[in-house]
């Protein structure tokens, strides 16, 4: 298993768990936790064993508390067009495994761009979303205009973004910027519960289903509706394929091989 200085890494039954581990400054996102994340990811995808990466925080008060300011002062105009925080969370959004964020405290900035990079969002109800860079006189730049849009639609997300408004759980779970809600104190067996509900599924399937999803969405529809269709020919080739529906017909449990 891989070390890293501003995250804690661990593997269990095919869920890797990633956790900021910066509780003293609210798991900031600096360039060095970032290269940890994007480091980590990349570790993670040539390991076939790991089915899912839950994203978490280390302790109560914060998922992670946006971009780390200080570091964001020093910035300068040219270095907005380096890949930066946006580049790693393509990564992560790109990632050929099911990204969950299990999101307890403040997910802000750059913070709460990580958790709409991920596939999932789980959340408690004290949960606090928010994207307030424009009173730091900048703009979200991690993704938020765009995959806040994308998720609750250009009004919520104008409004967010233009107020800087922050949101609980439970209306992020109602304007569907969270997947679930999860009962203080049981966030992580939440997130581990989804992620084997997930593990069931065919992996080879997992990662076709993701690829429509996210080529598709941009498109227009009858191109989003071609890509679904090679991706699902690509799938009616594999022994996955032939194995979960011999286990359908045989009403037995799928064993799939990722083949």
């Amino acid at each position: 298993m891989q070390q890293y200085e501003n995250i804690l890494v661990t593997n269990e039954q095919g869920i890797m768990w990633l956790t900021l581990n910066r509780p003293e400054t609210r798991n900031a996102l600096n360039k060095e936790t970032l290269q940890d994340i994007e480091n980590a990811f990349q570790w993670a995808e040539g390991i076939e064993d790991i089915k899912v990466i839950v994203i978490q925080g280390a302790g109560e008060k914060s998922f992670a508390a946006g971009a780390d300011i200080k570091q964001l002062r020093e910035r300068n105009m040219l270095e907005a067009f380096l890949p930066g925080m946006q580049g790693v969370y393509k990564k992560i959004e790109q990632s050929s495994k099911v990204t969950i964020a299990a999101v307890q405290g403040f997910a802000l900035g750059g913070g709460c761009e990580l958790a709409m990079a991920c596939d999932i969002r789980i959340a408690t109800k004290k949960a606090k979303f928010g994207l307030p860079e424009l009173n730091l006189g900048i703009i979200p730049g991690a993704g938020g205009t765009q995959r806040l849009s994308r998720i609750v639609g250009k009004g919520r997300a104008l409004d967010m973004v233009l107020t800087g408004k922050i949101i609980d759980g439970e209306e992020a779970e109602r304007i569907g910027l969270t997947t679930y809600l999860a009962e203080e104190g049981r966030l992580e067996e939440k997130a581990q519960n989804v992620a084997q509900e997930v593990m069931k599924k065919g992996p080879v399937a997992i990662k076709l289903a993701k690829l429509a999803i996210h080529k598709g969405f941009d498109v227009d529809l009858e191109t989003a509706m071609m890509i679904e269709k090679l991706s699902q020919a690509i799938a009616f080739g594999t022994e996955d394929k032939n194995e979960g529906t011999q286990a359908f017909i045989e009403k037995r449990k799928a064993e799939f091989t990722n083949r």
